[in-house]
């Protein structure tokens, strides 16, 4: 167990330093002068030259990285925005909850569509069900996500007046006008349905496929052949293996809802992660677009470590080797 952790840390580092050192070499390569942009359009060459000098423009970017990784790893600090001029731990602090909200309410919301109706089909493919499923899960790979978001927004939020349409509540601390958890998950429910319908088609398919596979096993069939009670076949037998496809697909995507999810802010107003890194990367602003990629990279590197130890609790023939 140690030695898997150990060697999962280490390989951890490598991408951490691998993913920053990419976007720090391509912002680099971008013409814009930030410290122009810090200054203003009318900026005199003395103005940009001292900005330069403060925000540590005017010095190899080797040494830049490399402050930047002291910064990071000596006093946890992202640094200070080249645009803004504030923190760029509370510009993420700020924006992560929103995200987070996002993706990991639009995941729960996906799962409690895909689990039921992908292991229904595949217990009774080629019926009426089964068939609306597929149709469902076809749609939901084809249709672009903001343009779900813009339809939903429309019939659901507008026409129906069932929910609103924009706006983000604060899950913790509850006012008399948004706040709270009920206010919260109000104000969050068409941004999880948008961000939920594409991945839930893909997941429709995929239990549907692994259960209709899992039921031909040889294993099952030797359980019912000795008098198993079919509920005991199922969950211990049949859903317990189909699930670990399953399981590896829910750690990558969610590592690709991170990223697609400035398409459902943007239709949503949501100031989240996406919308802040849209921002930075207009405005040149590199620490900005660093401190988000750095809390992007972590965030995926913890949830595929959480994979890999549900994976030994699913099957215990998998070993932390």
């Amino acid at each position: 167990m140690l030695r898997y952790f150990v060697r999962r840390l280490l390989w951890a580092a490598v991408l951490f330093l691998a993913v920053t050192f990419v976007t720090f070499i391509i912002f680099f390569l971008i013409p814009a002068d930030p410290a122009k942009l810090a200054c203003g359009q009318r900026a005199s060459e003395t103005c940009i030259k001292l900005t330069r000098h403060t925000l540590g423009l005017d010095r190899p970017v080797p040494v830049q990285y490399a402050r930047f990784l002291w910064r990071l790893v000596g006093h946890q600090s992202l640094g200070i925005s080249f645009v803004t001029l504030q923190s760029v731990n509370q510009t993420v602090l700020n924006a992560a909850p929103v995200t987070a909200s996002l993706v990991l309410g639009g995941m729960l919301v996906m799962l409690m569509i895909a689990f039921p109706i992908g292991i229904y089909s595949g217990l009774r493919p080629r019926t009426k069900i089964d068939r609306a499923a597929m149709t469902f899960a076809i749609a939901g790979v084809s249709l672009p996500s903001f343009w779900v978001g813009l339809v939903l927004a429309y019939l659901v939020g507008f026409r129906l007046g069932w929910t609103p349409i924009t706006g983000y509540c604060d899950f913790v601390n509850p006012s008399t006008d948004c706040g709270g958890p009920v206010q919260w998950a109000y104000h969050l429910v068409l941004p999880w349905l948008t961000f939920a319908i594409l991945f839930a088609a893909l997941y429709v398919r995929m239990i549907r496929a692994n259960v209709m596979e899992t039921l031909n096993e040889d294993y099952v069939r030797t359980a019912r052949a000795k008098g198993a009670p079919e509920s005991r076949v199922m969950f211990k037998h049949v859903l317990r293996n189909a699930m670990l496809p399953v399981v590896t697909m829910l750690g990558m995507d969610i590592a690709l809802g991170l990223g697609g999810a400035v398409f459902t802010e943007s239709v949503y107003s949501l100031h989240g992660l996406g919308q802040t890194l849209v921002q930075s990367l207009s405005g040149d602003d590199l620490p900005t677009t660093q401190g988000i990629v750095v809390f992007g990279t972590l965030a995926i590197i913890v949830f595929n470590l959480i994979v890999d130890l549900l994976y030994a609790f699913i099957d215990p023939r998998i070993r932390l080797t």
